[in-house]
């Protein structure tokens, strides 16, 4: 994908992972960016950074999902690359009761990590097909991939993304519409409980916002459906499905593990 001219719209733009792939679109060449996030103040500064339109949106919410897209196009009359990216996590994991997790907080993962994605796309979808061109990234998470330990919600939530985008990418290819998911491992977000400012290679593994959104729109640039950001990712998911019952057993053995260090998962959850 060529990113010049192009207008792409970000939703949970206004920090995180989000307002950094608004920073690099535009250092690629986009012509714009509507910046959506559930905190206006957020949203519009990140769109003053970007000389780009700033709204309010609760992605789990599909007219104001809808009165965002329409914003975007009547600010700059198309969305060439929708970003649906907005994604949260809570802080303390509990390793031994995979169900704790409380219904509300279920449901509200359900419309955010799937349902946000479902109407983000109905409502950009229609434009993109009349002109037979335009893209879909969704924003996953590894543990879509790769479940995580103590964290039954998100990573239920964020496999139903996936399942998502490829039933997108599916339908609507021969259409002319790409479509993408981004799977992040760890990177310095507010969902992991990390300072964005953290200096690369502080912490083994972390990436900054910087490096996961230039790994993405480079996913992008090569029209990839999986987008990694963390490439032995690649190769966990390969060991996983060669033998689910070794993947597992291993599984367990890290969460014996992290019971004997104590108990309880106290880190936040990765993704976007």
């Amino acid at each position: 994908m060529d990113f010049t001219g192009k207008i792409a719209l970000i939703t949970g733009g206004g920090r995180g992972i989000g307002r950094a792939l608004g920073r690099e679109l535009r250092r690629r060449g986009a012509a714009g960016i509507v910046v959506a996030d559930l905190d206006g103040t957020l949203a519009t500064q990140a769109a003053a950074d970007l000389d780009g339109l700033g709204v309010q949106c609760d992605v789990a919410n599909e007219p104001a999902v809808q009165a965002a897209v329409a914003a975007g196009l009547a600010h700059y009359g198309r969305i060439d690359l929708l970003v649906s990216n907005a994604g949260f996590g809570v802080a303390e994991l509990d390793l031994d009761d995979a169900l704790s997790t409380p219904n509300e907080l279920w449901a509200r993962m359900w419309q955010v990590h799937v349902m946000a994605h479902v109407y983000a796309c109905r409502a950009v979808l229609p434009g993109m097909l009349e002109r037979g061109d335009g893209c879909v990234l969704n924003v996953a998470s590894a543990a879509g991939l790769l479940s995580q330990v103590g964290d039954t919600a998100y990573s239920a939530t964020k496999h139903a993304a996936v399942g998502l985008a490829e039933s997108l990418a599916i339908t609507y290819a021969e259409r002319g519409i790409r479509v993408a998911v981004a799977c992040p491992q760890y990177v310095a977000t507010a969902v992991t409980g990390l300072d964005e400012a953290l200096a690369p290679g502080t912490v083994p593994g972390v990436l900054g916002v910087d490096q996961a959104a230039a790994a993405i729109v480079d996913g992008l640039a090569r029209d990839q459906f999986l987008i990694l950001t963390h490439p032995e990712v690649l190769g966990f998911l390969q060991k996983k499905a060669a033998d689910y019952d070794r993947w597992l057993a291993g599984m367990r053995r890290i969460r014996a593990g992290l019971r004997t260090a104590g108990g309880f998962l106290k880190v936040k959850r990765r993704g976007g």
